[in-house]
């Protein structure tokens, strides 16, 4: 057939591909639309696309049709094979074998290996990921919240007593100066002597 266009032609449908739809892959050109995996006909990208030969697949069909084949493979759960390649020449070493740990705590062990802090509201680890610091110690986000009203915190607004945080409220109607006149409004202190 004739290139009365003179375009590129698409490597499925091989019919001419103009610039505004033109996907290019190993090569080739493709309609936006005919950018298809052969099988399953999902769309494609440059991520996801798989070429064998002339045709295109996603990473999923092309496993399914061109990857390893046997016992285990592309059916679910399966076995490994325990070939350590001595059949080719292959000389393994032996290393030292693993060993389970004896600690019958493991878990708070590790914990403390890995240098976590204990949040002193809860008691439970405290991770990079949901620390918060706040009277010198490292808190959950959602312990970080004041021991009276409950109110959340942040490092400016809380008040500590005795290992304890407090919102500034809290901590002045509790901890503050006692008097006719505090916690009411305007008023003068009494002295009694």
């Amino acid at each position: 057939m004739p290139n009365w266009g003179g375009g590129k032609k698409c490597g499925v449908c091989q019919k001419t591909v103009y610039f505004a739809e033109e996907v290019q892959c190993e090569g080739s050109s493709f309609h936006k639309s005919c950018f298809l995996c052969m099988v399953c006909k999902k769309n494609l990208d440059s991520t996801t696309v798989a070429v064998h030969g002339e045709e295109i697949y996603c990473k999923s069909c092309y496993g399914k049709k061109y990857g390893p084949k046997g016992y285990g493979y592309g059916q679910g759960a399966g076995t490994l094979s325990m070939d350590k390649g001595e059949s080719l020449g292959i000389k393994h070493e032996e290393g030292p074998s693993h060993r389970p740990t004896t600690n019958p705590n493991a878990a708070k062990f590790a914990q403390k290996i890995g240098g976590s802090e204990r949040c002193p509201r809860c008691s439970q680890a405290v991770f990079a990921a949901e620390k918060v610091i706040g009277a010198g110690k490292s808190w959950h986000k959602s312990c970080f919240r004041c021991a009276k009203c409950g109110k959340g915190l942040e490092s400016t607004t809380l008040a500590d007593k005795d290992g304890e945080i407090y919102c500034k409220g809290c901590y002045a109607k509790n901890f503050g100066p006692k008097g006719f006149g505090f916690g009411q409004g305007a008023g003068a202190l009494v002295h009694s002597e």
